[in-house]
């Protein structure tokens, strides 16, 4: 038997169905009993990824789909956030801890997720992130 679980949710790309991912990674905390660490990491990077793909992927297109998938396997824990955008070159993006973008109100997000996850693959020319986090079981 595998050890394997697999789920996932859709939402249209309005940014108040950001609450809707905060009650999906409520309910993977609780099902697959994350510590308060990890979760808040998870938190943050996977809400942070499903902005940008709402804001920068489908444009607030609200006909356009985010879709979050959660993989949980023996000891790590993989989020995927696919839209139906274009993607965007994830090679040369700007660094806002650099004096001259500390200002700007954008540029923090992929920071953050890098940051905050153990991994970060970025898919399909960039339509599709990958968030990968290690826990101890």
């Amino acid at each position: 038997m595998s050890g394997v679980k697999n789920i996932s949710i859709e939402i249209p790309s309005l940014t108040e169905n950001i609450r809707i991912i905060e009650s999906f990674i409520d309910n993977a905390k609780e099902k697959y009993k994350l510590d308060d660490d990890i979760y808040g990491n998870i938190m943050v990077a996977v809400t942070e990824a499903v902005n940008n793909a709402i804001k920068h992927g489908n444009k607030n297109d609200s006909t356009k789909n985010v879709t979050l998938s959660l993989t949980f396997d023996q000891g790590l824990v993989k989020f995927k956030i696919e839209d139906e955008g274009k993607g965007f070159d994830y090679h040369h993006l700007p660094d806002p801890t650099s004096p001259e973008n500390l200002a700007k109100p954008g540029g923090r997000g992929i920071f953050l997720m890098k940051h905050l996850s153990d991994e970060v693959f970025f898919k399909e020319n960039g339509k599709v992130v990958e968030l990968n986090f290690y826990i101890n079981q």
